[in-house]
């Protein structure tokens, strides 16, 4: 099997696993006009997919898969595109930092952990900032939403993003803990 083919394979895995979570193991919060907002570790399985992956890889993965789950689910089929936008950044910033910062070729488990919380933070606190601002332009100025209505959905989407957030840097390390060794075998990477 090729890089390639198996870089595709392992994109449309976690992007399927990123489907998955979202769709069966979020805790859902009905907000005002129609809005909801949700609970759950899917962002940890697109951090987890850019260190293993690489930047793009995995901000691809968790575009797809997240903006997948989101076109199913009526009540966040209008956020997709938000979602597509944001998990690749999350994927992306989180990748990335953890390249410049030598995620992979980190001499012990402990500096490797430091470098991948680091990492996480980075692309999770983007989608913290973002996510809501995002979201309420979008709710106030593309769907119509009135400015009161957006702005108490803007505190409550604010809220659970941080949460989740906060959830994900810890699981996302434990999850590329658990898997760099292995899936440097697999993946052909050298890590130690």
């Amino acid at each position: 099997m090729t890089k390639r083919t198996r870089t595709m394979a392992f994109i449309a895995i976690f992007a399927a696993i990123n489907y998955v979570v979202f769709s069966y193991l979020k805790i859902d919060i009905l907000l005002a006009a129609g809005s909801s907002v949700a609970i759950h570790v899917a962002n940890a399985i697109v951090v987890v997919s850019a260190f293993l992956l690489g930047p793009v890889e995995g901000g691809v993965a968790g575009a797809i898969g997240l903006s997948i789950a989101d076109l199913l689910d009526p009540r966040y089929v209008a956020s997709a595109p938000k979602t597509f936008f944001l998990k690749f950044c999350i994927g992306y910033l989180a990748g990335k930092v953890g390249q410049k910062l030598g995620l992979n070729r980190a001499e012990d488990s402990r500096q490797a952990m430091k470098i991948a919380a680091v990492s996480a933070a980075a692309g999770l606190g983007f989608n913290v900032i973002f996510d809501p601002i995002i979201g309420y332009l979008f709710k106030r100025f593309i769907l119509g939403i009135n400015a009161e209505a957006a702005a108490i959905i803007l505190t409550w989407t604010g809220g659970v993003t941080a949460f989740n957030a906060v959830i994900c840097v810890f699981v996302s390390v434990l999850l590329y803990m658990a898997l760099r060794k292995p899936f440097a075998s697999i993946y052909g990477r050298k890590d130690s």
